[in-house]
């Protein structure tokens, strides 16, 4: 039987290690008018083709968890390079909370009412299918209602061993 002590080791190197998984850095946005949230995500990944379905991982402590349980819809929005900014306001760095996220970027409707960033470099509107809860998350499946592409000529903003990179 492992001690608590060999537990706090194991979750620690656990972060360290999924620290080195590279991911696209996505914004989830939720809501609508006043009522919009969002947050940053690397955990974001294709579910199904057929039918259309992705899934992505929410925090139930977060701001979010509400408002997308009222809600029932989500869009991911893939982020390019040069768009670090909009990463970290997401991600709450600077304190910044709920709809107060959104500013300084551009932001169009998409049809399940959820804000979508105009130049994201993909852009999926999702109602949600299911949420399934276990420990500290929920884990999202998104029934793939609209697809928006952006320009091709931007490469993918990552996110890997706690930094922004590019492909390069």
């Amino acid at each position: 039987m492992s001690s608590l002590a060999d537990s706090v080791e194991i979750a620690a190197e656990f972060r360290l290690a999924m620290r080195a998984l590279a991911g696209a850095v996505s914004v989830l946005t939720i809501g609508q008018g006043a009522d919009r949230v969002g947050f940053t995500a690397t955990s974001v990944s294709s579910f199904s083709m057929e039918p259309p379905r992705i899934s992505a991982f929410v925090n139930k402590n977060s701001s979010s968890w509400p408002v997308l349980q009222r809600c029932r819809a989500f869009a991911v929005n893939v982020l390019g390079e040069g768009q670090e900014m909009i990463a970290e306001r997401f991600a709450g760095r600077g304190g910044t909370r709920g709809a107060d996220r959104f500013a300084g970027a551009e932001w169009v409707t998409a049809a399940t009412g959820t804000p979508l960033l105009a130049d994201a470099l993909v852009a999926i509107d999702c109602e949600l299918e299911e949420a399934i809860e276990r420990h500290t998350h929920a884990i999202l499946i998104g029934d793939v209602r609209a697809v928006r592409l952006g320009g091709r000529d931007v490469d993918p903003l990552l996110y890997w061993h706690g930094r922004y990179r590019g492909l390069r």
